[in-house]
């Protein structure tokens, strides 16, 4: 209880007054501090990024909703709201609209994973069935399809015989995801894929890639994959820098599934959660950095 009480009162009288102190001591704006003193990467954008939400001005906290075409102007109108000199800081314009870019292209990304997870694989879309049919190619590539319906896609983790119905929970974020692991790595796909189908510590290649996806999705949902991202992606991120994301998961957590040898694929779960607290807790660090360092064919 108490505190909140500080945090409050932190937050609603003695940050605004020691900003000023500062301000008066340095010449410098928080801003001007934050983005000429701190390393680039999440450092220096997670504190622009609290400082400009917990700013009273309209002005800056509104540069946190901004489309990315309009962000130079928002950086003018900072630092004219902040009386910035560019000839004192010349340094600052750019690094502010680095960070702009870093804060809105995160919530930009997230409005696009969402719109795939959201699309529903339809065997009437021709592109949707074509997607499938490479993914199983990529994975399989010495053994043809019997037919669009059959059991063999248990050779690659789906659970029936139409993959479809295992898309439900993530759409087509999760077909894509397991597709780009497939393109862009192909030898460490085939390895998962290998491990995937031992006889004693096998696991479902597919459904767990599709629940890699989820685990993905609620990381960049509730915020956590911020630092990731402020670090790997010097602007905007996109939707290859999610997939990449994907791939480093895929990767470690079949590791990690090897190194832990579960009695069952049962306990998938309780290891699932297992894997997930390790990831949570790197991405706690300043400098995280979830890459997948293989050469990929591009």
């Amino acid at each position: 209880m108490l505190g909140y009480v500080w945090q409050w009162v932190y937050t609603s009288y003695l940050r605004y007054w020691l900003k000023w102190l500062i301000r008066q001591l340095t010449g410098k704006c928080e801003l001007q501090r934050i983005c000429s003193t701190y390393r680039p990467g999440a450092t220096r954008t997670t504190s622009a990024e609290y400082s400009l939400r917990s700013s009273k001005s309209k002005v800056l906290r509104g540069a946190l909703e901004s489309s990315q075409d309009k962000l130079q102007q928002c950086v003018a109108e900072i630092m004219k709201e902040k009386n910035v000199e560019p000839q004192k800081d010349p340094l600052f314009k750019e690094n502010l609209h680095t960070c702009l870019l870093q804060i809105t292209g995160y919530s930009s990304l997230y409005m696009s994973v969402e719109d795939l997870r959201k699309e529903v694989f339809s065997s009437e879309n021709k592109g949707h069935e074509a997607m499938i049919l490479k993914l199983w190619d990529m994975l399989m590539p010495n053994v043809k399809l019997e037919s669009r319906l059959t059991k063999q896609w248990g050779d690659i983790g789906f659970q029936g015989d139409d993959p479809k119905t295992d898309f439900r929970g993530m759409g087509m974020l999760g077909l894509i995801n397991l597709i780009f692991f497939s393109e862009n790595y192909p030898k460490e796909a085939q390895h998962v894929l290998s491990h995937a189908n031992h006889p004693k510590l096998g696991y479902s290649y597919a459904i767990v890639g599709i629940n890699l996806t989820e685990m993905a999705y609620s990381l960049l949902k509730s915020g956590a994959l911020k630092a990731h991202f402020y670090n790997t992606v010097k602007g905007a991120p996109e939707l290859q820098h999610f997939h990449q994301l994907y791939c480093y998961l895929a990767y470690e957590f079949d590791k990690f599934w090897l190194l832990e040898e579960p009695e069952s694929i049962m306990q998938f779960n309780q290891y699932r959660e297992k894997f997930h607290n390790i990831v949570k807790t790197h991405l706690q660090e300043p400098d995280v950095s979830l890459t997948l360092t293989l050469r990929s064919k591009n």
